[in-house]
């Protein structure tokens, strides 16, 4: 009997040890995944800043699909806000009379002048995904300021998914609404060659209907220049308000990366808080173990973002923008690379770092306004960060912490971040100092 028992007993003993050591194997292949997927995500953290619009989780369509079948619904989806044909990002109504004064009545002589006040321009590829929402958003918001008073513009690039299709079957749409609509596409492709000079040449040309037509802007027209987000009619007109509330030259959102467990500041390579320091503290191996603590190293920032009040920084894009138009009708300012000698850094920051030389230091970013790339991770952004209609529900309109108090000197140094191993302070005007 004990024979058996112990003959029985060794295989399955050996069995047992078989199971365990396929079971460590399995668990250790598991960790290495997602360690493996965890450094992938570090890497693509650089990615919004060297390409500008960042397409991480947007949605294509096979160019199969016959464009007679294709287009339609998507026409329906953006021209009607209650179409569910698709999954997208649930949008609230704006708060009541928040955003009425934004509203420009033609009809009242005073505030008539046949200028157009509202720019809306975009960058957009390979995105057919997010349009149902995104250009939804802007109808939506077009038919809210008054389709007289707004122009839009849009720049499509090497899509093979349908994008540029779509985008052309609403023109007769945006005709019949009454908006100046201006579609073109480019070859100008930011893989090849400098990235940063592509880019802001791409922004450069959704602008060019303001600069060539100059004489039907105002110079107080807000620019809205809105990357591929999910982004609701709210959060654009809660831009457009803060920048009037502020007496501010430029607004800027808060974008969010879709990365688990919960959703991190997306535009690292661009965003520089007023002290010149990114927005969370960047390791040289690109890992986000501290992207929870935005605005370490400055209290009062960091105080204002939790409180879901504006605050002043030193550059920031962050999916969508709002700014004055002036420099850009003045020929002051144009989107650009980076020049010899000066710190290698996106369009965006660039623009911001030309705002300051010109003057305009009024550059701020809502808290309140939170957006994804991707109708998926806008609504995690949301969900974790609040919509804007629920951070502005309790407000006191005669509350003066709500109001920003300006800071007209820039920061000393900023930081220049090349690359995540090559991080550096460099002075705020460099290239442009003035020779002693």
């Amino acid at each position: 009997m004990k024979t058996m028992l112990a003959g029985s007993w060794l295989p399955r003993k050996r069995l047992s040890v078989a199971a365990i050591a396929i079971a460590i194997i399995i668990v250790f292949t598991t960790i290495s995944n997602l360690q493996y997927r965890s450094s992938k995500a570090a890497v693509s953290l650089q990615l919004p800043s060297y390409k500008g619009n960042n397409i991480i989780g947007q949605e294509t369509v096979g160019n199969t699909t016959p464009l007679e079948v294709l287009a339609p619904s998507y026409i329906k989806a953006i021209l009607d806000p209650k179409d569910e044909e698709f999954d997208r990002l649930q949008c609230p109504a704006p708060t009541p009379k928040r955003y009425d004064y934004l509203q420009v009545d033609r009809r009242n002589a005073k505030t008539a002048d046949g200028q157009i006040k509202y720019f809306f321009a975009l960058n957009l590829r390979q995105c057919i995904g997010i349009l149902p929402r995104l250009i939804g958003s802007i109808v939506e918001t077009v038919r809210f300021l008054g389709p007289e008073n707004c122009a839009l513009s849009i720049v499509e690039g090497n899509s093979d998914d349908r994008t540029l299709e779509v985008l052309e079957a609403l023109r007769n749409d945006m005709g019949s609404l009454g908006l100046e609509f201006h579609l073109q596409t480019s070859d100008i492709d930011p893989k090849n060659g400098d990235r940063i000079e592509a880019l802001a040449g791409l922004r450069n040309l959704a602008l060019e209907p303001l600069v060539n037509n100059s004489s039907q802007y105002s110079q107080d027209t807000a620019v809205i220049f809105i990357n591929d987000v999910g982004i609701c009619m709210e959060d654009m007109l809660e831009l457009v308000h803060q920048r009037v509330f502020q007496k501010a030259d430029m607004i800027c959102a808060m974008d969010w990366s879709d990365i688990d467990p919960a959703p991190i500041f997306y535009d690292i390579w661009v965003a520089r808080a007023i002290n010149g320091d990114t927005f969370w503290e960047i390791p040289p191996d690109g890992g986000w173990r501290f992207a929870s603590n935005l605005f370490w190293n400055h209290p009062t920032s960091r105080l204002r973002h939790d409180q879901h009040k504006a605050f002043q920084v030193f550059a920031c894009w962050n999916g969508a923008v709002v700014f004055t138009a002036k420099p850009i009708i003045q020929n002051k300012i144009r989107f650009r690379g980076s020049n010899p000698g000066e710190c290698y850094s996106g369009e965006p920051r660039l623009f911001c770092k030309d705002l300051w030389m010109e003057g305009y230091s009024k550059i701020a970013v809502v808290p309140s306004v939170n957006l994804g790339y991707s109708d998926e991770s806008a609504k995690k952004a949301k969900g974790l960060h609040g919509y804007v209609s629920e951070a502005v529900k309790g407000e006191d309109v005669n509350d003066e912490s709500l109001r920003i108090v300006w800071d007209d000197k820039p920061p000393e140094q900023v930081k220049c971040m090349a690359d995540f191993a090559d991080q550096s302070w460099v002075p705020w005007n460099q290239g442009f100092e003035p020779k002693s």
